[in-house]
């Protein structure tokens, strides 16, 4: 019997192949801000007072207690053994580099931690950061992963969301972080306003070209009290429907590169916290009904992956 086509790769099976037994992420949450949220700025557009960590841990915590605290609850639930310490919330490598240092080394002297992952921007990635992490991994035998917030390769809306960098920064810091041979993972949304399934592409196009190991794929979520929810409340900005959003998924993951691991295709926060969310609907609902489509159209991860090493030439 021929084996089913894959949809596309988790993020779980990619952890699995990489340390041959589940693991799940240990979310830390630091006692830190975004520069773009400095000298009166109010940080991107869709983002929230409290970052993205709306179920972390208090940052007053230190790092071995949050470890342990999730630790707890995951292990008994997943009946997990190894763990990666995940700095989820801001901009980790904002921090001032001594500091930074000290709480690395607090996770990574934690037991059964068998990866470091570390959520920034684009524009925060230095070299000195880059070389201590190095230094880690080697002493510590732990996995590093760099993970950065893209959220969209059009550079135009990068202006229009306050974003605060631009496509080349992103650039730049995959092609860094790759030298020093650290997994890549980098967070974009799909659907934001004024983009088009044509920046969905070139988002594959470009995650594709940087090597990147995973990507985490958002549905804007629109929170309360920011820039964003003005101007949805509004009507000065309109949303894709769902229909559109799954088409953009779709053709996203068609022309992504099929080594790529998929963390998440749909956002999850707390309904409490946002004016908008997944259209009004469960995000493992709305997997389950993407992945019918997928299924039914004979879409698959890569299916249009044959664009990169002089494609051109195949034609002559």
């Amino acid at each position: 019997m021929e084996k089913e086509q894959p949809l596309y790769y988790p993020y779980s099976v990619y952890l699995k192949n990489k340390y041959g037994e589940k693991v799940y992420k240990l979310p830390i949450n630091l006692p830190i801000t975004c520069p773009n949220r400095l000298d009166g700025k109010r940080g991107c557009s869709f983002c929230a007072e409290c970052g993205t960590g709306f179920e972390a841990q208090d940052a007053a915590l230190s790092v071995a207690d949050q470890l342990t605290l999730n630790k707890e609850r995951i292990a008994r639930k997943y009946k997990a053994n190894k763990f990666i310490a995940y700095f989820q919330n801001y901009t980790n490598t904002f921090l001032p580099v001594e500091d930074f240092k000290a709480y690395i080394l607090e996770a990574c002297n934690y037991p059964d931690i068998v990866e470091i992952a570390i959520s920034t921007r684009p524009d925060c990635v230095r070299e000195e950061y880059l070389a201590f992490l190095n230094g880690v991994s080697k002493k510590y035998h732990v996995g590093i992963t760099l993970e950065l917030g893209l959220q969209t390769v059009n550079y135009h809306t990068l202006s229009k969301i306050d974003r605060g960098h631009t496509l080349a920064e992103y650039i730049d810091a995959a092609i860094r972080i790759k030298k020093y041979g650290f997994e890549l993972c980098t967070h974009v949304i799909l659907n934001l306003p004024d983009d088009t399934i044509a920046d969905a592409v070139e988002t594959a196009k470009i995650l594709s070209a940087l090597s990147n190991d995973c990507v985490k794929v958002h549905s804007l979520y629109i929170v309360k009290n920011t820039r964003l929810c003005e101007q949805y409340e509004n009507g000065t900005i309109a949303l894709c429907s769902k229909e559109e959003y799954f088409r953009r998924v779709i053709t996203f993951l068609e022309h992504l590169d099929p080594s790529i691991a998929i963390e998440r295709l749909f956002s999850r926060v707390p309904e409490e916290d946002a004016v908008f969310c997944n259209w009004q609907t469960s995000w493992w609902k709305l997997k389950d009904e993407l992945e019918l489509e997928m299924r039914k159209g004979g879409h698959f991860q890569g299916q249009y992956f044959g664009y990169l090493n002089g494609s051109a030439l195949e034609k002559l």
